[in-house]
């Protein structure tokens, strides 16, 4: 099922399935609004006191570390075994991320320039809506440290199994103790790391079979989890919501332990049902949906937010979307067609955006010979596109109302040093 013969096909369909939880969620929880000449937008997590626990349900990103770090062990180990070069393979892992990324800040960048040149939104406005079309970003720091740092973690989980993620979760759980007890919100940023860090490891774990044989170790650490989460939840500070609340103590930031056990509950139920999705997808045309679908998840995730500022733009001022108010049952009835219109919009544009980046799929993986300094170049590559996609995603592209220049001049030179940091494999030769 997972062997060198073909794909996993249940960790395909729990990418597809992830990403688009995170789409119909975020465009679930999204409330625009246009009063007094002014488009904004809302968050239903603060002001619908029902929708935290909507989030047990709409919280997937755990998956996609957990599936990420299957795919880059599957990926890493046939390559370490060929006897490639681990810089090699950071390189074109960090190059097929970057590449798809750079597109959509260019357009997003392009849009923000043309508006503010015209002036046909208020600097409050554009502020707004380019921190909007930005913030998804948040995971891609993260997941670019991770991929550079796979074959070392790799390597550290060949050596320690199973244990090497459970020392990562115990330093996490310590991380989390000194935020919420002494109050130490410094030390919390290195739970971005260590928090999906572990999940990612689980995916290790999944792919040598050390978590799933026997099964019944997919299923202690859904129970593990599901007890975990209730206790922190019933008799800790963490609040319900899976997905960042507003509250002095928040799950996602940054990541805490009760997104931890959230997570382990989730990823041992889903490994635990992998042999009866496996059999679900031997049927040809559910398994060709998911296999086409799996090419597109990237940019579905990216300009999935796209759709939502044309909505507003174009219907809102019009009054042609009604706006009734939060958490009624009108707006809950409007939620089925807003998902359906966004739904609507956004595959069109997703088959346009995939055809127009045709060219960058047969660009090659490195250019200029490799030289001393090319490990270095990559590193400080990756790292310096990274730094810029989390500001990004902090301040959005046009803080102050104004585009974010520096932050975009700071992502091509991150992505330029990791092109110009050499080149040693042929192009195409990187696995998917």
């Amino acid at each position: 099922m997972t062997s060198g013969r073909g794909r996993n096909r249940p960790a395909d369909l729990l990418r597809v399935t992830a990403i688009g939880a995170v789409v119909v969620g975020h465009w679930l929880l999204t409330d625009v609004t246009y009063h007094d000449g002014r488009l904004s937008g809302r968050d239903a997590l603060r002001y619908v006191g029902w929708a935290p626990w909507v989030t047990l349900v709409l919280q997937v990103m755990p998956v996609f570390f957990v599936v990420g770090g299957y795919a880059n062990a599957v990926s890493w180990s046939a390559r370490r075994q060929r006897g490639e070069r681990g810089a090699a393979w950071v390189r074109v892992r960090v190059l097929g991320l970057l590449w798809p990324t750079a597109v959509y800040v260019v357009v997003a960048m392009g849009v923000v320039c043309v508006v503010a040149a015209t002036g046909v939104a208020q600097r409050d406005e554009l502020r707004q809506a380019g921190w909007f079309v930005a913030l998804h970003l948040w995971f891609l720091p993260v997941y670019l440290v991770l991929i550079a740092l796979t074959p070392a973690l790799y390597a550290l989980h060949l050596r320690w199994g199973l244990r090497f993620a459970a020392l990562v979760a115990g330093v996490a759980v310590v991380v989390d103790v000194l935020v919420v007890g002494p109050g130490v919100p410094v030390v919390g940023g290195a739970n971005y790391l260590l928090v999906w860090g572990a999940m990612y490891l689980w995916g290790f774990a999944w792919h040598d079979g050390s978590l799933t044989r026997p099964r019944a170790r997919c299923a202690a650490l859904g129970a593990g989890g599901v007890a975990l989460l209730t206790a922190l939840l019933v008799w800790g500070p963490f609040p319900v919501a899976m997905i960042g609340a507003g509250t002095r103590v928040e799950n996602t930031s940054p990541p805490s332990v009760a997104l931890l056990a959230f997570a382990a509950a989730q990823t041992g139920l889903l490994l635990t049902a992998e042999p009866a999705l496996a059999r679900l997808l031997t049927r040809p045309v559910l398994w060709r949906r998911v296999s086409r679908a799996n090419t597109a998840v990237m940019t579905l995730y990216l300009w999935h937010m796209a759709p939502v500022i044309a909505v507003a733009v174009a219907l809102y001022p019009a009054g042609i979307v009604p706006q009734p108010s939060i958490g009624s049952g009108a707006w809950l009835a409007l939620r089925v067609g807003w998902v359906a219109l966004l739904a609507v919009l956004l595959l069109p544009l997703v088959r346009v955006v995939l055809w127009a980046e045709r060219p960058l799929r047969h660009l090659p993986p490195g250019i200029g010979t490799l030289r001393r300094r090319s490990p270095v170049l990559l590193a400080v590559g990756t790292a310096v596109a990274a730094g810029a996609l989390a500001r990004f995603a902090a301040v959005g592209f046009a803080p102050g109302g104004h585009p974010a220049w520096p932050v975009l001049l700071l992502f091509a030179g991150g992505l330029l040093l990791v092109l110009f940091s050499g080149r040693d494999a042929p192009p195409g030769s990187a696995d998917r």
